[in-house]
């Protein structure tokens, strides 16, 4: 019946029970911290995850969506009654409702978590197409998290879409969607805080307080196309969520210690005719203004064929000896890392053959399905096709890494796939292609990544700008095509915190801003103080008609500049050390300070590295100071410097725009 369900036990375990009404299982998993719910239908088995794999061993063709392996099982004291389901999970009470299977969990402080009144799960189409969840909406609620959305770092009272798209020259204060589809949050209010992650790839929404309805009391809601629903309920302080995220999607590859130094890019370079000495000049100026680089960005004009991009062609106009090329960076302890994309253009010399293998997303009659990309008309190449996988692998092997390149930047991987009748293998059950978007996007970068390591790349540096929750096993992210403005400053740094609190390490935004006009000089000097503290220190840009933003964009401020580049070198060896010690603790080391002190505005300028630095940026255009209010735990040295300042005082430290920037170090 409709809106009226009565579950009825149907199987039980130590650590697991499911319940059964109206032809719906919903089954409940009980881990260390951790509650597994699933909306089950026996006409709709789940796709496998590729996400959650808590000894970090996945399979290539993804894991059982139900299994337990790898978790640390639970087994609480379950009691029933003819209408109730009761028992404690890691110092919580939970107590389910078995009409249409409502839960509530408390603590000490009260109601911790529970779903609305009246039908909170979509049983029998009762709440349209797809899969649904609604929650109660504290009055008092902070959400966090959902990879690098845009607008505030408390999401509440907003509404996002869960996909992913290319959204060049994005506005970090309210664009949306954009790289990742994260579908996992963080809630924070009176009677605690708790963690969801809704496990799908399918496109979707959450709202947390923009829908009101007069028949429910405030709530938020999540949708899915996927029909069926599970997620993780993860408890503990926001801290503990985060990292026990963390480690349910398998923790966090490591980041070689050279990638934090500072890494060039710009499109103007490879786009350029005279590419290779454009290339090589970059070592020359960074040579003359006493410039360290770590590695360089090899934007995709490398693959220019008769003004189009092709993947794994090198244009050898452009650059006469990929070989040489690499070996001159080689020379100067500087590795490149080249671009890659995963649709292939129709003009490709390796089109056909990829067709007539069926390694593209398709058509129901077979032929590769055409969509527009980089002003021509191109097909993907499905990874989720074992052959296209190992062909791809193949590639990066013989024409990247074998020719000395031995880094990968995956770009462009948000795969702009809406038609329901394009198909992906999914290695031997079809289904829409769709329906699991952004999972092409983990399975490109892990291909660039095992296709290095089986090449005998010892540490190999792997990026995607598309993700989905457990690529942090293979690769790192950045924040996209940026727009540059001292606005856009703040809101990149909104987005910078919001990205680190939904499971991501080493990122950063293109400092200076990747789209719009060149920043002046004062907008370009602020960005350097803010970046010397990110992970990835990263200078991108494509502004046509303007010089690129390259270290050297303003000749007349080259002393301020090799300062704070000179200030990054010394703090490498640093960064990196705290990095180790995040990802072993399944933390990121971006931190906002409310992580740590609860009462400090999550909204605040200021933000944490580690447990070490605490960093106080200007993001004012005319400002020459910043006022701060240093973290209530322990004490701090301005610059690591000078006597002690005691936690929770506020204080006001000049700050010009060509001095070094405002941090604190933590008193060991």
């Amino acid at each position: 019946m409709k809106f009226d369900h009565r579950f009825r036990l149907k199987e039980a375990g130590p650590s697991m029970r499911a319940y059964e009404a109206d032809g719906v299982t919903a089954r409940l998993d009980f881990f260390e911290q951790i509650l597994r719910v699933a909306i089950l239908r026996p006409d709709t088995p789940p796709l496998p995850t590729w996400s959650v794999c808590p000894n970090g061993n996945m399979p290539l063709c993804g894991r059982d969506k139900l299994s337990v392996e790898g978790f640390v099982l639970a087994a609480p004291d379950v009691s029933e009654t003819e209408g109730t389901v009761s028992f404690a999970l890691s110092g919580v009470r939970f107590s389910i409702e078995k009409r249409n299977f409502r839960i509530t969990a408390e603590t000490d402080r009260g109601v911790l978590y529970r779903d609305r009144s009246g039908l909170a799960y979509n049983f029998a189409g009762e709440l349209g197409r797809g899969s649904v969840h609604y929650t109660d909406r504290f009055p008092d609620q902070r959400i966090f998290g959902l990879g690098d959305k845009c607008g505030p770092v408390n999401k509440a009272n907003r509404r996002y879409a869960l996909a992913a798209t290319d959204s060049m020259g994005f506005s970090a204060a309210y664009s949306d969607p954009l790289y990742k589809q994260i579908p996992f949050y963080l809630c924070q209010h009176a009677a605690g805080s708790f963690g969801l992650y809704y496990d799908t790839y399918s496109n979707g929404s959450v709202d947390f307080g923009v829908e009101h309805d007069n028949y429910f009391e405030p709530f938020n809601s999540v949708r899915f196309e996927e029909e069926i629903l599970v997620f993780y309920l993860i408890l503990g302080t926001p801290l503990e969520i985060v990292k026990r995220f963390n480690a349910l999607c398998g923790g966090i590859a490591k980041t070689p210690e050279w990638a934090f130094s500072y890494c060039g890019s710009t499109m103007e370079y490879t786009d350029a005719p005279d590419a290779d000495a454009r290339l090589r000049g970059f070592l020359s100026q960074c040579e003359e203004h006493g410039i360290r680089p770590g590695g360089f960005y090899l934007s995709s004009g490398y693959t220019e064929l008769d003004g189009q991009r092709c993947v794994f062609h090198w244009n050898i106009d452009k650059i006469p000896s990929p070989e040489a090329l690499a070996d001159a960076f080689k020379a100067k302890g500087v590795r490149l890392i080249p671009n890659v994309k995963p649709a292939f253009l129709t003009t490709h010399p390796l089109y056909e053959t990829i067709a007539q293998n069926g390694w593209f997303l398709h058509d129901a009659d077979g032929a590769p399905a055409r969509f527009p990309f980089w002003g021509g008309t191109a097909s993907y190449l499905d990874f989720t096709n074992p052959g296209a996988y190992a062909f791809w692998k193949d590639c990066v092997k013989k024409q990247l890494i074998g020719k000395g390149y031995q880094h990968i930047w995956n770009d462009n991987n948000e795969y702009d796939v809406q038609d329901e009748s394009v198909l992906a293998d999914c290695f031997g059950r079809p289904v829409p292609a769709c329906r699991i978007r952004p999972l092409f996007s983990y399975l490109m970068a892990r291909a660039s990544r095992e296709a290095c390591e089986e090449a005998g790349v010892t540490e190999p540096f792997n990026v995607s700008r598309c993700a989905i929750a457990g690529i942090q096993r293979v690769a790192s992210t950045w924040t996209g095509d940026n727009l540059t403005s001292f606005s856009e400053l703040r809101w990149n740094h909104k987005q910078i915190m919001t990205t680190a609190l939904s499971g991501f390490s080493f990122f950063g935004p293109d400092i200076g801003g990747f789209a719009g006009p060149k920043p002046g000089e004062e907008l370009f000097l602020r960005w350097l103080q803010y970046g010397v503290f990110l992970p990835r220190f990263t200078l991108h840009s494509w502004k046509p008609g303007e010089p690129s933003t390259m270290p050297w964009l303003y000749p007349k401020r080259m002393d301020a500049v090799r300062r704070l580049f000179d200030l990054r070198e010394r703090l490498v060896p640093v960064l990196y050390a705290e990095a180790e010690r995040s990802r072993k603790e399944n933390l990121p080391l971006l931190r906002p300070v409310f992580l740590y002190d609860p009462a400090y505005d999550p909204e605040s300028d200021c933000f944490l590295v580690g447990e070490r630095f605490f960093v106080c940026p200007v993001f004012d255009e005319g400002a020459r100071s910043v006022t701060v209010t240093l973290p209530r735990f322990g004490s701090w040295r301005l610059r690591g410097e000078g006597d002690p300042i005691p936690g929770g005082k506020t204080l006001t430290v000049p700050c010009g725009m060509t001095d070094l920037p405002v941090w604190f170090e933590k008193e060991a």
